[in-house]
């Protein structure tokens, strides 16, 4: 139910987006989905959908583009630089979704595949954000 809460958001920006700048109408939504949130893509578009249709935003579900914005992790030790997704097949099931909710906790269940130091900074992949909106004055 992650994806309806974000999907949620997303459609209240939009629309906050409108009233403060007054727009007649938003023509492109572009949204940023971090690596790590591991957001069920296909879940997230369809909450998308159906948020967008309660709000009577006059726009398309094709309209709202979502893009994946791949990890990028970086050991403070010996600087090796690796993706979540290189990471993921040794994680369990309960290690990934506790990512998936609280990004900082990949500190406790990821290492470093060079040195296995957990000390690692995320330099991006994380987060869920509205990367732009077009819309006409």
């Amino acid at each position: 139910m992650h994806e309806w809460a974000l999907a949620e958001s997303v459609i209240v920006t939009a629309v906050d987006e409108i009233k403060n700048n007054k727009l007649k109408n938003i023509s492109r939504i572009q949204v940023k989905v971090g690596e790590l949130q591991q957001i069920d893509l296909g879940i997230f578009r369809f909450a998308l959908e159906n948020v967008l249709k309660s709000y009577a935003l006059g726009m398309d579900i094709e309209n709202i583009i979502v893009e994946t914005d791949k990890s990028v992790l970086k050991c403070k030790v010996c600087g090796t630089e690796w993706s979540f997704s290189e990471t993921l097949n040794r994680l369990q099931d309960d290690e990934t979704e506790a990512i998936h909710f609280i990004p900082e906790v990949a500190h406790i269940y990821m290492r470093c595949p060079s040195c296995k130091s957990p000390d690692f900074d995320i330099i991006k992949g994380r987060g869920v954000w509205i990367d732009s909106i077009e819309g006409e004055t």
